[in-house]
């Protein structure tokens, strides 16, 4: 439903419910920015500062990567004022992947809802987020899940608040329960599930490449994918050590710390970019100096792997 930011302001309008000391939102940096937008936003909705509210967990002065231990310490130590916590499944912009179940126990340990955005980790990634008691959750799909820009997003919901009927949200007529939906009743009853946050109707052909991305996902199964994933990773890191001696690896060398991604600091980036684009090599740029690279299990090969790291070597000067 909808697209990722708009889900996480209808998630924030549910679970952000500041109350008392408990105003504050804590995320982690770096922020991809309409996540903090769409924060930022919401604590003005309440008539709250950012500047006061707005908690935000960064790497260590010299560090790319934020360390679970500071995250947590982050939350315990604002536990008393701490409301929602929105940390991301997999960073956007060093590819980390966070302990979506450790981080969970800890923010409902200090009294917080657990929020998630899991942009680059659905499609990416094994999730459990029932298992790990995760409040509220919201994602894309045009990444790893195939669908293309503009495609619909997605949300979670865990049960024990989506069994709510009384559970605070805006409401829609296609949130409506399907059994008295065409009723045109004037009372709102919430469909069962996460399909109780739904507004409007679907955009239908947007959805369509979804539906066929997610019947090859049940068919090889994300267990399998994962398993390549870490194999074709593993081995244009091994290509980027060997080949691209000016490139520096943001992203966590621990497989199990990181998704189908390597962030490559590089000089020159941008010239180094639009050269692995004239070579058919599809890539990412994030300012000022990161040039992302992710080899997709589904569709790519271990030699596609191979030309990308040989292409940008190529293009060192």
């Amino acid at each position: 439903m909808n697209t990722l930011t708009v889900n996480l302001h209808l998630l924030l309008a549910t679970f952000f419910r500041p109350k008392g000391a408990r105003t504050a939102i804590l995320i982690d940096a770096p922020t991809f920015p309409s996540d903090r937008y769409a924060v930022e936003s919401q604590l003005r909705l309440h008539a709250l500062d950012p500047a006061r509210d707005l908690i935000v967990v960064r790497p260590r002065d010299g560090e790319a990567l934020l360390r679970a231990e500071d995250l947590e310490g982050a939350i315990h130590e604002h536990r008393d004022r701490l409301a929602v916590a929105l940390l991301a499944g997999v960073n956007y912009a060093t590819g980390q992947a966070h302990d979506i179940e450790r981080l969970t126990a800890a923010i409902h340990e200090a009294g917080a809802v657990a929020l998630w955005d899991l942009a680059h980790a659905v499609g990416n990634l094994p999730l459990a987020l029932h298992e790990a008691d995760v409040d509220g959750a919201a994602w894309c799909t045009y990444k790893y899940l195939n669908g293309g820009p503009g495609s619909s997003g997605q949300v979670f919901v865990h049960e024990r608040h989506a069994t709510d009927a009384a559970a605070l949200r805006l409401t829609g007529w296609w949130g409506n329960d399907p059994a008295s939906r065409f009723r045109m009743a004037e009372t709102f009853e919430p469909a069962a599930g996460a399909d109780g946050w739904r507004i409007s109707t679907p955009p239908i052909l947007s959805m369509a490449p979804i539906r066929a991305s997610l019947a090859i996902f049940d068919a090889v199964g994300i267990d399998a994918l994962r398993r390549k994933s870490v194999e074709l990773t593993a081995y244009f890191e091994r290509l980027v050590v060997a080949l691209v001696a000016d490139a520096e690896i943001l992203t966590p060398r621990d497989p199990a710390a990181r998704g189908a991604q390597l962030s490559l600091r590089v000089p020159d980036a941008t010239r180094r970019l639009a050269a692995l684009g004239s070579a058919d090599v599809v890539a990412d740029f994030r300012e000022p100096d990161i040039i992302r690279m992710a080899p997709i299990p589904l569709y790519n090969t271990y030699h596609d792997v191979w030309r990308a790291a040989k292409v940008l070597a190529d293009t060192a000067r």
